[in-house]
């Protein structure tokens, strides 16, 4: 995977307090360790900002900003996500990935049939679902990323191995 893109490591969810503190919702395995790359830029790449003291909470990481000393400036933030560049991260042991790179994998069953192409890693609270775009088409539905539906994450062959959820047909007799 080439390292020449930026990666979401998180995003600024609100202000906290009145000394321009933020409180961040960080994807990283420590979520205080988001501040562990220096400077982080938005999604744009023409700010950076820089967490100064950091502290884990129950809702997330609270942060002081570089530059940022009231509420007003901290609630100017909200909705930032954060990124820094991949070469940033420290790769991965041999059996682990980062979801960032699966985004372009095609994704098989079982018995080889290409269905799709992998577009992202989402997470809406219940879990990690892996996202796909159904080949041919503009739509992508959603599996469930654990071993019952994702049987394997092969980088090598640029594929991931699924088993598709049994579907019934409705069957309206009125």
């Amino acid at each position: 995977m080439s390292d020449d893109h930026r990666v979401l490591l998180g995003y600024i969810a609100g202000a906290h307090g009145i000394r321009g503190e933020v409180l961040v919702k960080s994807f990283t395995g420590d979520p205080a360790d988001i501040a562990a790359y220096g400077s982080l830029s938005d999604e744009a790449g023409t700010r950076t900002l820089t967490f100064t003291k950091v502290r884990v909470a129950t809702k997330g990481v609270i942060a002081a900003v570089d530059g940022v000393t009231d509420r007003n400036g901290a609630e100017a933030l909200k909705g930032t996500q954060l990124y820094v560049e991949r070469a940033m991260l420290p790769e991965p042991e041999d059996d682990e990935f980062y979801y960032e790179d699966l985004v372009g994998l095609d994704v098989v069953t079982t018995d080889g049939v290409s269905i799709g192409a992998v577009t992202a890693i989402q997470n809406y609270g219940a879990g990690d679902l892996l996202e796909y775009r159904i080949a041919g088409q503009k739509r992508t539905e959603l599996l469930p990323f654990n071993e019952t539906f994702v049987l394997e994450v092969d980088l090598d062959a640029g594929r991931v191995m699924v088993v598709l959820p049994e579907t019934s047909e409705d069957e309206d007799e009125n």
